[in-house]
């Protein structure tokens, strides 16, 4: 039967072209994806920690510059050298000024103390508290004062402060940076100067260095205890994270390794600072689910892709089997049924060859007909409403300019000028917008229009709203478009009054400029974005080609319509955030149009 049968061997051929390709190719591209991803994701991760150990070091290194700065001060090293003879006010004074400037210089800097090696004596201070000199020393502090001063730097940082980032804070939550203040040039310890920071830039750093549930980060010291850890479950415990130990002891301060201990499978990325920031390890482990995991989703869309291609193979072959001339003579019928008058007629689909896409456009046709129709009707009813609106918008505005007019009148009667004045400028606005008699105004009609509306919000917002208006002498009977310039306007209120600094300004300016009339408004709203600026243009665009849109923005594109109606390609309309701040807009529009 398979022999004999055209559609069974077309269906076997179909199906080993296609399933050996899309086999292979499915294979191929979750290999290469699977080492891409790895690759970008180590190198991405290796350059995230280099930039955070540049940003750590930097910001340690400035803490520490702080207590190398107390060698250029010669009364400060004299009173370290001869503490019981500095009881005077003077050196006092010097002293509390030295330590107070180094407490205030740094945000993150809680406390300053200095503690003299051969005699008990602490002097410290903290933003709570004033310059205190004291007899008592913190023995809790005397290893550290001895890592320090072992140090070739003469520096050792304690860090003393959650290591997770939900841990219930200690005692003391700080970090704090020991010198060891040596006798310059001698090698004398004269004191130890320790500088209580506190860890929130630290924490900050570290969370800008891993992505979310999907890494790991932390910070260790150059020993290998835990300083920061983005996982709760992972403690210091070099017995059963091997891996820190495995960093540790690595002779090189950074590095990548794969990781299938602990709980963990995956990559561990790792770099160190310098002993001169503190030594401390900055590393970084993805798991290898997260790692694969978009090579997982393009191998799953391959697989999808792979089942639908098949699909339609099996389809299109059992398509070819059918009689040719089944959907003609279901086309003719429908055809006969157009011809007597019925246009609500209904085609199967005939599938993407020729025939069906003769199906397809007549079925378009037809239903492009009964749109046309269903308009032409619709148009028609239109107009007539359009014209009972007419005849009422006769009435309406003489009835409305009357009432304005009373209210007006008795306000002047109660000595209530003011509410007289608003009316005014209501009256105007209203009059000017119903006129329908005229499109094209005067420049200074539309100005005069203009500081209605302006005066009305000026009336609203009081002092908290500042207009200015500018209009060459030349360019005042210059004609434009009607309320042309109010949609620009009230959308400043709309969108950048209430998020404005100090007090709200607006600028209106009109010149002349190359036979063309340059209209500027300017505010000192917060502007807009790079991208929201493309998105209105791309709303012109779309206006400018009769589709529809967001309903954002209306005015602004209902005045970039409006120009394109008037004067083509002639006038212009610029958006652009301000040099000075704000939001600017500017019309350049021909003084006299070319078809007038």
């Amino acid at each position: 039967m398979i022999k004999t049968s055209i559609r069974n061997k077309l269906i076997v051929l179909l199906l080993i072209i296609t399933i050996v390709p899309f086999g292979s190719s499915i294979v191929i591209t979750y290999l290469y994806t699977k080492n891409s991803i790895e690759e970008q994701v180590v190198a991405e991760s290796k350059n995230l920690l280099y930039q955070g150990k540049v940003n750590l070091e930097s910001y340690i290194n400035e803490l520490d510059d702080l207590t190398l700065s107390l060698y250029n001060n010669p009364d400060f090293i004299n009173f370290m050298r001869n503490p019981d003879q500095g009881d005077d006010y003077l050196t006092i004074g010097i002293v509390k000024n030295v330590v107070q400037t180094i407490l205030y210089t740094g945000d993150t800097i809680n406390g300053v103390r200095i503690s003299f090696r051969d005699e008990d004596r602490v002097i410290k201070a903290t933003k709570r508290s004033n310059v205190i000199f004291s007899s008592k020393k913190n023995e809790e502090d005397k290893e550290a004062f001895l890592r320090a001063e072992r140090s070739p730097y003469n520096m050792y940082i304690e860090p003393d402060f959650p290591q997770k980032e939900n841990e219930i804070k200690r005692s003391r939550n700080i970090v704090t940076i020991h010198r060891a203040f040596r006798n310059i040039p001698d090698d004398e310890v004269l004191a130890y100067i320790s500088l209580e920071i506190s860890p929130d830039k630290i924490i900050n750093l570290s969370r800008n260095l891993y992505t979310g549930e999907k890494e790991e980060f932390y910070l260790l010291t150059p020993g290998g205890e835990m300083i920061y850890s983005s996982d709760l479950d992972v403690t210091d415990d070099q017995n059963n994270q091997k891996w820190i130990k495995r960093i540790v002891g690595e002779e090189k301060s950074e590095g990548t390794m794969e990781w299938k201990e602990d709980g963990f499978n995956g990559v561990i990325m790792y770099d160190q600072l310098p002993l001169s920031a503190g030594g401390w390890i900055l590393a970084k482990r993805v798991s290898y689910a997260n790692l694969y995991e978009s090579a997982f989703s393009v191998a799953k869309i391959n697989i999808l892709f792979g089942i639908l291609g098949l699909t339609l193979v099996v389809l299109a072959t059992l398509f070819v089997s059918f009689k040719i001339t089944s959907p003609i003579r279901v086309l003719l019928r429908n055809i006969q049924e157009v011809e007597k008058g019925n246009m609500d007629v209904r085609l199967p689909a005939f599938g993407s060859d020729e025939i069906g896409l003769l199906g397809f456009r007549f079925q378009q046709m037809i239903e492009r007909i009964n749109t046309l129709i269903n308009r032409e009707y619709k148009l028609e009813l239109e107009n007539k409403n359009n014209q009972l609106k007419v005849l009422q918008s006769q009435i309406n505005p003489h009835f409305l300019y009357n009432a304005l007019q009373s209210i007006g009148t008795v306000a002047l009667k109660n000595k209530v000028p003011q509410v007289y004045t608003l009316i005014t400028y209501l009256s105007k606005i209203m009059r000017y917008g119903m006129n329908m008699e005229e499109d094209m105004v005067p420049l200074d009609k539309e100005i005069n229009y203009t500081k209605a509306f302006l005066l009305l919000q000026k009336e609203r917002f009081g002092d908290h709203l500042d207009y200015r208006i500018t209009v060459e002498e030349g360019v005042r009977e210059a004609q434009v478009p009607k309320m042309i310039l109010q949609p620009i306007i009230e959308n400043y209120f709309k969108h950048g009054f209430d998020i404005r600094d100090g007090v709200g300004r607006i600028e209106l300016d009109c010149r002349s400029v190359d036979d063309h009339l340059l209209i500027t408004v300017r505010d000192n709203g917060i502007g807009v974005t790079t991208q929201r600026l493309e998105e209105v243009y791309a709303h012109f665009k779309a206006a400018a080609l009769n589709k529809i849109g967001e309903s954002t923005n209306i005015g602004l594109k209902n005045v970039y319509v409006r120009l394109k109606l008037y004067y083509d390609d002639q006038a212009a309309l610029h958006l652009e955030n301000s040099d000075e701040g704000g939001f600017k807009v500017t019309m350049e529009l021909p003084i006299e149009r070319e078809d007038e």
